[in-house]
C-alpha cells in the first residue's frame, strides 16, 4: 500500500492535524496532512533513507518533521485503537483467542531502546494478534529482554478494553508467574512447556489451540514485506514504534 485510497484516507483524515499559517504572516503554503502520509507510507514500503524521497512528494525534511510530531502526540496510536474498536463492533476482530509473539530487528541507527543479543544490538517487536490474525497490540522493546518480562508491557498498548480470554505463546512464554499474573486479569496463557521444566501444569487440551499460532507468524512475515521494519535506522525509539503503528494501520484499513 503505497498510496491510500480516498475511502480510507475518510476513515483516519479527522485524526491528522493540519498546519496553518497565522493570517498576515508570509510563508509558503502548508503542506496537507494526506500528502505527508502518502510520502511516509513510501519509506515505510521501501525502506529508503528519508533523503531519497522522490519529489513526488513534499521535500523530505517536512515529511520527517511532520512524521515525528504524530509520534511524539501518538495520533498513529489513537487511529489504531479506534480503527480496532470500530472492527470489534462489526465483528470482524474477535479478541477471546489471541496470540502472542515477538521478532527481531537489528538496530543501525544508534539511540535509545537498543539491546545487545548474540545477533548483535537491536530490539524486538512484540504483537498480540486475534484469531484472525489482525493486530491488538503492537510495542517495541530492547532486544536483550526477555518475552515474559515484556507480556504485562505490551498490554500497556493493548486496543481494546477487553483482553483475551486465551493467549497462547511459544515456550519463551512458558512462566508460572507469568501464569499467575495474567490469570488476576482474567487471562489464561498457553504455551508448551520447556524441555526442562520439572512440573507439568500444562492441561494438554488447552494447547490444541497452539496449532493456530502461524496466525500471529503471518503476521510478523506481513510486516517484514514494510522494509522500513526490518532494520531499525531511527535514532529515537518513538519514531520506530510509529512505523509499526502506521503498518499495522494499513492492515486493519483493509478490513473495510
Amino acid at each position: 500500500m503505497l498510496r491510500l485510497r480516498d475511502d480510507q484516507w475518510e476513515r483516519i483524515r479527522e485524526y491528522f492535524p493540519e498546519e496553518h499559517i497565522p493570517e498576515g504572516r508570509p510563508g509558503r503554503k502548508p503542506v496537507p496532512a494526506r500528502a505527508v502520509l502518502d510520502a511516509v507510507l513510501w519509506i515505510l514500503n521501501t525502506g529508503a533513507q528519508w533523503h531519497m524521497l522522490p519529489q513526488c512528494y513534499p521535500n523530505y525534511k517536512t515529511v520527517h518533521r511532520r512524521f515525528q510530531q504524530w509520534c511524539e502526540r501518538e495520533v498513529l496510536r489513537e487511529i489504531l485503537t479506534q480503527l480496532a474498536n470500530t472492527l470489534r463492533e462489526e465483528g470482524a476482530i474477535d479478541e477471546r483467542e489471541s496470540f502472542i509473539d515477538a521478532t527481531f530487528a537489528s538496530a543501525k541507527g544508534g539511540g535509545e531502546g537498543i539491546g545487545p543479543t548474540r545477533r548483535g544490538k537491536g530490539v524486538k517487536i512484540l504483537a498480540i494478534v486475534d484469531r484472525h490474525g489482525l493486530p491488538l497490540s503492537v510495542s517495541t522493546h530492547a532486544a536483550n529482554h526477555h518475552e515474559v518480562t515484556l507480556v504485562q508491557l505490551s498490554f500497556n498498548f493493548y486496543m481494546l478494553e477487553a483482553k483475551p480470554e486465551h493467549l497462547i505463546g511459544d515456550r519463551a512464554y512458558d512462566s508460572d508467574g507469568l501464569d499467575a499474573d495474567l490469570k488476576h486479569d482474567g487471562v489464561n496463557m498457553i504455551a508448551p512447556h520447556r524441555s526442562t521444566r520439572k512440573l507439568k501444569t500444562q492441561d494438554g487440551r488447552h494447547l490444541r489451540r497452539y496449532q493456530r499460532r502461524w496466525l500471529v507468524e503471518r503476521f510478523f512475515a506481513w510486516l517484514q514485506w514494510k522494509r522500513r521494519l526490518l532494520i531499525r535506522w531511527e535514532y529515537y525509539p518513538t519514531n520506530f514504534l510509529g512505523f509499526v503503528q502506521l503498518a499495522s494501520i494499513t492492515m486493519l484499513l483493509k478490513q473495510f
